[in-house]
């Protein structure tokens, strides 16, 4: 039954009717009567960041760890622009966010009036869609169909733009029964004839691995079930993108780690050699393939995607497969049944035995030190104090970040939240806001650097005031470490401002803030400090002092393929790779 309401209650009833109960934001004139219509009623609960940026990641943070949409409400013109970075990352990391931006009245668009912005203009391209609302009987189906296009087929952002005018305007309100788009209906199924065949591939290929990214993770618990499933019963060697990490469990034998720019020796070495690679939910990023005419020279590729565009868009495969990665595995889990039989067993014990090999030489390892903390051991500890508890992680962007992808360990999707495609810094922070409040009695941490942490550290005000007890682990160099890395290694050495002067009081910082601060340079001293960190039920900034100069390994330079991988100085018996100088090894 249809209801007169005025549009700025439509947009809090639309919230309600969707199952919404957060909502991050920051109030400003052009939104002020959606504010009102939020202030009388209390089915939905406002989060007041401190910057709309942080709204957006707070938003990502949430939906990443719930599977849920993400909702942001904030003004016009410098509060949408805020947003734009938060909305770019969310297209790239394919997360679903409805982000409620107010705009001018009407008849003032096009005037250069107050706080006015082409918000439709300048999100277009950091968008999965957007709309403009011009008339109150076009409010209803838009917030709605916004939804809808947010979270089904490739997830990602949508803006609604909501003049001031239309928020005032009364008209009739009524949920639809189909909040789909007109036009806008992805293929959820995939071609099970392709399928057929793909299985043919994988049953007879001689030297298989499987390359699985976010997309298994966005479709959902059921399609991470069915990947284990279908990786156990096959025996093959998986490994998986940033994105991807938890869509299958780190501490089983086929995993090989992640793979990439910072993968594992044995990860990037068995995507390089394979005979038949199986992308399922990845989109061969850049920081993945290296130098794409010599990835994977030797391989028939089969492509699973919901995102058309994805395929052939980056490499050329074999088979492609548009589909929802977890309809497509289900096929695919049934139908190895009926070509388990074509198994080469003298081959697949043979490429075991060559991972294993490639696994014996520990790319991961490191030289450690009884007077500095090494970060590698720092996340370590962090790992050995956490992994027993339901603990979810984001992280800030630079060396830290893959660190942390390398020495954390992931055995359930939705519990790692880190910035991919975009690499945001200031993500890490405002992201743990939204997980912890999807998540208020369980352990998050925000593994970060000291000069990423410091983009939106603003959003410790949000922790204070929700009293969230979020976990800041700040790995602490004093250099934005991997630009300093990459100075060392590709530019000469000369660092050119990545030094990070003038760097404030971490532990007075978080006193500031009304938060914990704990500092710690001596290992010997560390697991104490971090349960202490872990006991303290309110927010904590961990400021851990770790070696300035220690780099991110293994490496695959800019430009570089998959076998052409920089291993740190402890690892041994590294055969035709280079050394952490550059020098070929031989």
């Amino acid at each position: 039954m249809s209801r007169e309401m005025t549009g700025a209650e439509m947009v809090v009833q639309a919230l309600i009717d969707q199952g919404v109960d957060t909502l991050f934001g920051y109030p400003g004139g052009a939104v002020l009567p959606i504010y009102d219509a939020i202030f009388q009623q209390d089915s939905v609960k406002h989060i007041l960041v401190r910057h709309e940026q942080g709204a957006v990641h707070a938003a990502e943070g949430y939906a990443r760890s719930t599977g849920k949409v993400g909702v942001v409400l904030v003004t016009s013109g410098p509060g949408a622009t805020n947003a734009v970075t938060g909305l770019t990352d969310a297209l790239m990391d394919s997360i679903p966010v409805v982000c409620f931006t107010g705009q001018v009245p009407t008849h003032l668009i096009g005037s250069d009036a107050f706080q006015e912005a082409d918000t439709v203009g300048i999100t277009r391209h950091c968008t999965k869609h957007n709309y403009l609302v011009k008339s109150i009987e076009d409010l209803p189906r838009i917030l709605h169909e916004a939804f809808y296009v947010a979270q089904n087929g490739r997830p990602g952002p949508v803006v609604i733009d909501i003049p001031k005018d239309i928020q005032f305007k009364a008209g009739k309100y009524e949920k639809p029964r189909d909040n789909q788009h007109k036009t806008y209906r992805p293929q959820i199924k995939g071609d099970l004839g392709k399928i057929k065949a793909a299985m043919e591939l994988i049953a007879k290929a001689k030297r298989p691995v499987f390359y699985t990214g976010g997309g298994v993770i966005n479709a959902g618990p059921h399609a991470s079930a069915l990947l284990r499933e279908l990786v156990r019963a096959t025996g093959y060697p998986i490994t998986s993108t940033l994105m991807g990490l938890g869509s299958y469990p780190a501490s089983d034998r086929q995993w090989l780690g992640m793979l990439g720019m910072h993968g594992t020796y044995e990860a990037n070495l068995a995507m390089h050699g394979c005979d038949l690679m199986v992308n399922i939910g990845a989109r061969f990023d850049d920081r993945i393939t290296g130098r794409l005419d010599a990835f994977s020279p030797g391989s028939k590729k089969i492509h699973i995607d919901i995102d058309p565009s994805s395929i052939n868009k980056n490499v050329k495969v074999d088979i492609g497969i548009v589909g929802d990665c977890g309809h497509v595995l289900e096929d695919m889990v049934r139908l190895w049944k009926e070509v388990s039989g074509q198994v080469d067993k003298a081959a697949f014990k043979s490429w075991w035995d060559e991972i294993e090999g490639w696994r014996a030489r520990k790319s991961l390892a490191y030289t450690n030190s009884d007077t500095i903390i090494k970060p590698q051991y720092a996340l370590e500890r962090l790992e050995a104090l956490t992994k027993h508890r339901k603990r979810f992680i984001t992280t800030e962007v630079g060396q830290h970040q893959m660190w942390a992808a390398q020495y954390l360990h992931f055995e359930d999707p939705n519990h790692w939240m880190t910035s991919g495609g975009l690499g945001t810094m200031g993500y890490g922070l405002p992201a743990a806001v939204g997980v912890q409040l999807a998540h208020p009695k369980d352990l998050v941490v925000c593994v970060a650097g000291e000069a990423s942490v410091l983009m939106n550290m603003q959003e410790m005000s949000t922790a204070a005031q929700y009293r969230l007890p979020i976990k800041i682990f700040i790995l602490n160099n004093e250099y934005m470490g991997m630009v300093r890395q990459w100075q060392q290694l590709l530019h000469g050495g000369r660092y050119s401002e990545s030094y990070s002067q003038a760097l404030p009081d971490f532990v007075k910082l978080a006193e500031a803030y009304h938060a914990k601060g704990i500092r710690c340079s001596d290992p010997a001293e560390l697991d104490g400090a971090i349960q202490e960190m872990l006991d303290y039920p309110g927010p904590v900034l961990f400021d851990c002092l770790v070696a300035k100069d220690e780099n991110c390994f293994p490496m695959i330079p800019s430009g570089k393929a998959h076998n052409e991988m920089i291993l740190g100085d402890a690892v041994t018996d590294i055969g035709s790779v280079i050394d952490a100088k550059g020098k070929q090894l031989v």
